[in-house]
């Protein structure tokens, strides 16, 4: 099921959507550190575009043909790299990748400048298109799960961008380096740009891998809840970043029969009780939600919930579980079905109520 669109905005709101773009870039400092290291590669690549040319024809007398010869072992390594990653590359550690990738796409440079042999500096272009495939692989999923869906078209807009004008300024800076350091100083130099930046950002690479990771095992808690199953991806990956801990020890009721509702729980650990009117009518467990009836009724809670043994809980706030379950009819018809069950299992009187 396609998300919820708001109406179509008129053209004059294009500059302000631009403007949202830098300013989400600017808000979400994980999406910032994970683009701007993929700057630094688009950076890299205004370097090589330079230096394929100057090494070909300079450094090793390959003549006009060497500069095919080049560009073809960079694509090349790109393929198998792209046909690798189908077979190898899970979902995890993605920003770990993404930084390694900009790390190859520089230490080759360096290394053609200090090995200065055609089968070394081909092998070495085939290692920055396995580097351009990891930067890919990080650069166009990552995003999509730490900016808000909204903003998602305007980062990738101010990225886009941005990437054009860093592409240009390395092409630009190249020849100055050159007639400064010589071709195998340049490529010394500039080769080091991008590992420098991700041995910079290695910590927080491994920071964004931990979140994503967390993020998952929730999702997939969440998605074992009825009425969340049929959310797409990027709906419920939004949903997961709103969720809250809770850890009730047993004994301890969650919530009682009449309290006002406003927050949803799913239990990750740990078993509950639901009782209606002192009579025990269910016990739930892990992957199980409560608490939804008082949330889309609006009603009091219908029955207490007790932890049988030590819970560990998901919650989430009323609004965030209503702009789901209402933005998608999927979700509301499984909703209204695990609603109407329970109901049924509960006092006739208590059933009104809902």
């Amino acid at each position: 099921e396609a998300p919820p669109r708001g109406r179509a905005q008129p053209l004059r709101r294009i500059v302000h959507e631009t403007v949202d773009g830098f300013r989400a870039l600017a808000a979400y400092r994980d999406a910032r550190l994970l683009i701007g290291l993929a700057l630094a590669q688009t950076l890299t690549r205004g370097f090589l575009s330079v230096f394929l040319v100057v090494i070909a024809l300079d450094l090793l007398e390959m003549g006009a043909p060497g500069v095919g010869v080049l560009t073809a072992a960079v694509g090349a390594g790109a393929v198998a790299s792209s046909l690798g990653a189908v077979v190898f590359v899970s979902g995890r550690r993605l920003a770990t990748l993404e930084g390694i990738g900009v790390a190859l796409w520089g230490l080759p440079l360096t290394l053609s400048g200090a090995l200065p042999y055609e089968p070394a500096v081909v092998a070495l272009m085939c290692v920055i298109g396995i580097g351009n495939a990891l930067v890919d692989i990080g650069l166009y999923t990552l995003p999509a799960r730490l900016v808000p869906e909204a903003l998602l078209a305007r980062v990738f807009g101010a990225k886009e961008s941005l990437t054009a004008l860093s592409v240009a300024l390395g092409a630009l800076v190249t020849p100055f380096a050159i007639d400064l350091l010589g071709v195998r100083g340049a490529l010394a130099v500039l080769g080091l740009v991008g590992p420098t930046l991700a041995v910079l950002a290695w910590r927080r690479l491994h920071a964004i891998d931990s979140s994503i990771a967390q993020r998952d095992e929730q999702i997939g808690v969440l998605n074992r809840v009825a009425m969340f199953r049929p959310l797409p991806m990027p709906a419920i990956d939004n949903l997961a970043v709103q969720v809250d801990h809770a850890h009730v020890p047993a004994g301890q009721e969650v919530f009682h029969q009449g309290d006002h509702g406003d927050r949803f729980y799913v239990i990750a650990d740990g078993d509950a009780d639901v009782i209606d009117d002192g009579t025990l009518i269910a016990t739930i467990g892990p992957g199980d939600g409560f608490g939804e009836i008082a949330l889309l009724r609006d009603t009091p809670r219908t029955a207490t919930v007790r932890a049988r043994t030590p819970l560990r809980l998901y919650t989430l706030d009323r609004s965030h579980v209503l702009s789901v379950v209402n933005g998608y009819q999927s979700s509301a018809r499984e909703a209204d079905t695990l609603i109407r069950d329970r109901l049924a299992r509960l006092d006739p009187r208590t059933a009104r109520t809902g």
